[in-house]
């Protein structure tokens, strides 16, 4: 089973409540700035061992249909095996399935997410934890130091199993 999702990141920080000493309130000095990169990801769940695997890329673009299909292919070959996908209904998300099932369609089937239910969707806490948690406050001077930022938050996440866990915990769903 594969829980898919994806966000943008921008160079304007996510600005979070913080603690400074009183008498010396933190201010953020940046510019407005318009460059963005987007990320897609997915949760696995090994069908015997309940084993969690998250794999993800970054793209300088908004995601559309190609990046979904060749994500999910390229997913398809790493994991080696057929996959069910779980998918909320965004209109990307339909198009790609539709190309998807064309090509794999003994190896991939799909399941949608109730519409206006991101919170089923233990995938979108991988974007929580980043831009909320890791990248909250961050001001990067440019898409590339974001760029290397947001993947080093997402490998912290993909090392840490009992966090991958709580994203499904999030979502009410049982391992």
């Amino acid at each position: 089973m594969v829980f898919l999702d994806e966000s943008g990141f921008m160079l304007q920080p996510v600005v979070r409540r913080t603690w400074a000493p009183r008498g010396q309130t933190p201010i953020h000095y940046s510019w407005d700035r318009r460059d963005r990169l987007s990320a897609i990801s997915a949760i696995s769940v090994s069908p015997k061992r309940r084993h969690l695997g998250l794999y993800f890329d970054i793209v300088d673009h908004n995601i559309a249909t190609d990046d979904v299909e060749s994500f999910v292919a390229d997913l398809l070959r790493r994991l080696g095996r057929p996959i069910l996908l779980v998918l909320d209904r965004w209109s990307v998300h339909r198009s790609a399935a539709k190309r998807l099932h064309r090509r794999f369609s003994r190896r991939i089937s799909v399941e949608w997410l109730p519409a206006y239910a991101p919170e089923l969707n233990p995938d979108e806490q991988v974007w929580r934890q980043s831009k909320y948690g890791d990248l909250a406050n961050f001001i990067p001077d440019d898409v590339l130091e974001l760029g290397r930022a947001l993947a080093d938050s997402i490998q912290q996440t993909r090392r840490n199993p009992r966090l991958l866990r709580s994203f499904f915990e999030y979502a009410q769903l049982t391992l």
